[in-house]
């Protein structure tokens, strides 16, 4: 059975083909290049209600990532072997991306590779690359790499070195060490010359299931060259795989305004400074906190400070700010998040920022847990113009990057 979806199939390709120049010999044609990938299976290890390719992840569902990145790399038409009946669930998480064709894959990865290549043998390709879904994240340069070397050669794969110690074992006891200097470990999008690995798998006599594509090719006599992968081609096959499937980065921001105030203390950044006015509100009125605040709540999706900290609530009449700052960073490790830096930048003419700055840095620092140099206080004014160059109030704008545990 064989699907299509999307509004087109076209090879672009052909279109960027140079012409023949006059008395000149004419350039070789740029390869015509597809893609094969396999997500037929039921990926039991990852402990999900649904097969681990279909899950969101990122953001994403798994499969959308590296069909994605073959797409943007030009590479038509992507053919995904899925579960049968999964259609409906494959159309969904592929939505608006062309030139991919469904096919209901086999019963073992090897046979799923089989269809796949079947189903691009009507208009073949000239280069074909076969990728498991579950390796979401395919970086650019790994492609450029693998099509690079099909220049000269049949097939190639992304390897990475062994790092650990091996061990042979037997019985549950440690029988030999293994070299990992003749290791590598092997992972996809594998490449091929596509007529050679059409008929490697249509010849394939092995175990029901290869391993690789790779091992396909050996069997039929071809040469396998290896060029290097990329840690980020990190495969998920457990259910510890998904639990850090939420943002690997979050940023947010957060503003606030104060009016100076006769009669009352300036606390800016955690610290008291000696000044003619005060900034004036329900709490201490630490505008630089209140700032650095909501943006680490932003970053997190966790509303603002008024929410945490009503001003309607007469507890915190008068509260020192760095309670809220300690709250917003207790907020962020319960999420799974560490602070990887924060930026505050004051803006008032008075007092001047720049003998406190780093009195501020290690405050701050000390309040959300974190080194000082996570933490930038810088000051700016707005040439006496608004509010804050009249010495009105004073302002602080702040942006924080948290970073996942």
């Amino acid at each position: 059975m064989c699907l299509k979806f999307g509004q087109r199939i076209v090879d672009c390709r052909e279109d960027s083909k140079p012409l023949p120049a006059r008395g000149m010999n004419t350039p070789a044609p740029i390869p015509r290049t597809a893609a094969v990938i396999v997500a037929a299976g039921q990926g039991m290890r990852a402990g999900q209600a649904l097969p681990k390719q279909f899950v969101t992840w990122h953001g994403k569902p798994v499969l959308r990532h590296s069909v994605e990145a073959l797409a943007a790399a030009g590479i038509a038409p992507i053919v995904v072997a899925i579960p049968e009946g999964a259609e409906a669930i494959a159309e969904t998480a592929l939505a608006g991306i062309a030139d991919v064709r469904l096919i209901a894959g086999g019963a073992s990865r090897q046979q799923s590779v089989r269809l796949g290549l079947e189903a691009l043998a009507a208009d073949a390709p000239d280069l074909v690359l076969i990728h498991d879904a579950a390796r979401p994240i395919l970086p650019a340069s790994v492609i450029d790499r693998l099509i690079a070397a099909l220049e000269s050669k049949q097939a190639v794969i992304p390897v990475l070195p062994v790092v650990d110690s091996l061990a042979q074992e037997h019985g549950g006891m440690m029988a030999a060490a293994a070299d990992r200097e003749a290791l590598r470990r092997v992972q996809t999008p594998q490449a091929f010359a596509f007529p050679a690995i059409l008929a490697a798998h249509q010849a394939w006599q092995g175990a029901a299931n290869a391993g690789d594509d790779a091992q396909v090719a050996q069997a039929a006599g071809i040469a396998v060259t290896m060029v290097d992968g990329d840690e980020l081609l990190q495969k998920l096959t457990f259910a510890s795989d998904f639990a850090s499937g939420k943002p690997a980065f979050r940023v947010g921001t957060g503003y606030d305004v104060h009016q100076l105030a006769d009669g009352e203390e300036l606390w800016l950044g955690g610290i008291r400074i000696e000044h003619s006015q005060g900034l004036a509100g329900h709490s201490d009125a630490d505008v630089a906190i209140h700032a650095l605040v909501d943006a680490l709540l932003g970053a997190i999706g966790a509303g603002d400070i008024g929410q945490h900290f009503p001003p309607s609530d007469p507890q915190w009449r008068g509260a020192a700010s760095h309670q809220f700052l300690a709250h917003a960073a207790a907020l962020i490790g319960e999420a799974g998040y560490a602070i990887a830096n924060v930026d505050l930048t004051i803006i008032c003419e008075a007092p001047k920022i720049g003998p406190h700055r780093e009195a501020m840095r290690a405050r701050l620092a000390e309040i959300l847990g974190i080194d000082s140099a996570q933490v930038s206080v810088k000051a700016t004014t707005t040439e006496r113009l608004g509010f804050t160059g009249r010495g009105e109030g004073i302002a602080a704008q702040a942006v924080a990057a948290l970073s996942a545990i």
